[in-house]
């Protein structure tokens, strides 16, 4: 069997990871995979970046004028196809086709013409709003009926100028669904419900939870709090790639005004100019991809809080179980899917007092955690995909 997954970036973040433990799973079977992606570098002759950065760069910048991220890059994505008939794939495998590095009218004519099976992991709304990834915390349904002045024109992929979310949104609905034999997969119970409602909900739609490599995300000796001088602390761990207004910064900030001074908050990901604006009882570290770095800070930590007000199926909530750190989340997505009460508290979005309240009373086991990240050991759920695969080729649609 042979896979070709196209995603926006390739070994980094949550959805880079999951390709490449995708790719890893299907060689592990004696099965090929290629990974074309959008961004970044990543060494491995399977995996082709499709544009240059320069490119990159100006479909960013056309975008935030004209509100047409994924109409761009087109020579690129011609590129994309001429690899994709040179692979000569018996599946495509979709993951996320945002991050201005495809036009999707160019890559959707062809998946329609080529005629091979098309598996599309959504990790996010994008695909059936006219613009937004997600919409929930500004309480907008105009997805279910076409989009256009856009409440959320500034927030990703952000426009400046121009609302064309009406037009993408019919232009995604008519390229989408022209597909004749796609399966849709969602990480989260949550999104497979909202993907049902959608303009996407005729084809098949599957929950697939994402999984994570426990030989690297588990309890290790961290001398975290010795070499920042935190042995007396409670540690309280937050990690995103961009702490947006999404990701709950500012409950952060609030949260920090509420524990009293047994308690360290650390945040990972935050850029320079976030960190100089910290109040004292919140250490502020940038972004890593050092993978070995995060599992020491997951271990230090005491309890990890996500304060996400929109999001899928983190996988950082995962990664932190499995480190033997029990969970505190909103009550937001797909985030409270994978806890259970031996290893996490969910509590109302946007209520920062239940916050603090959970962090202080909470007792849960570190082995309790690790246990139920077992349930999402990356072979479990990605040979998961390897069924799929196997059953859409063997239903011959």
């Amino acid at each position: 069997m042979k896979v070709f997954q196209i995603n926006s970036v390739c070994g980094v973040g949550s959805t880079g990871r999951i390709a490449c433990d995708i790719k890893q799973t299907l060689e592990a079977n004696s099965d090929k995979c290629q990974i074309a992606y959008g961004r970044g570098f990543y060494d491995d002759p399977d995996c082709l970046k499709i544009e240059s950065d320069l490119v990159f760069k100006a479909h960013v910048f056309f975008s935030r004028i004209t509100d047409r991220q994924g109409f761009y890059s087109t020579a690129a994505t011609k590129r994309l196809v001429h690899s994709i008939k040179h692979f000569d794939p018996d599946i495509i495998h979709l993951h996320n086709i945002h991050g201005y590095y495809l036009d999707i009218r160019v890559l959707f004519d062809f998946l329609k013409s080529y005629g091979k099976p098309v598996v599309w992991t959504l990790h996010d709304c994008w695909a059936f709003t006219g613009h937004c990834a997600y919409f929930s915390f500004v309480n907008c349904d105009k997805w279910k009926t076409g989009c256009g002045q856009c409440p959320q024109k500034r927030a990703y992929p952000s426009s400046f100028i121009l609302d064309d979310s009406k037009k993408s949104y019919s232009e995604k609905k008519r390229l989408f669904t022209a597909v004749p034999n796609m399966s849709i997969v969602t990480p989260s119970n949550w999104l497979n419900t909202l993907v049902k409602q959608s303009f996407l909900g005729d084809f098949p739609v599957y929950t697939i939870n994402n999984g994570i490599d426990l030989s690297v995300f588990h309890p290790v000796e961290s001398s975290f709090k010795q070499k920042h001088n935190l042995t007396n602390k409670k540690l309280i761990l937050g990690v995103a790639n961009v702490w947006e207004y999404r990701k709950g910064l500012d409950d952060f900030l609030s949260l920090s005004k509420l524990l009293d001074s047994n308690y360290k908050i650390v945040l990972v990901g935050l850029s320079e100019k976030q960190i100089s604006a910290l109040p004292s009882n919140i250490m502020g570290i940038t972004r890593t991809d050092n993978v070995n770095e995060l599992v020491e800070l997951y271990s230090a930590a005491d309890v990890f809080v996500n304060t996400t007000k929109e999001d899928n199926f983190p996988t950082v909530n995962i990664e932190a179980i499995a480190s033997g750190t029990p969970v505190v989340t909103y009550d937001t997505g797909g985030s409270g899917e994978m806890l259970n009460n031996k290893c996490g508290v969910v509590v109302p979005t946007g209520d920062v007092n239940a916050l603090a309240r959970a962090i202080e009373s909470i007792d849960l086991k570190p082995e309790d955690c690790v246990e139920r990240a077992k349930d999402f050991e990356k072979s479990k759920q990605y040979n998961l995909y390897m069924e799929l695969y196997k059953n859409i080729l063997n239903s011959g649609c």
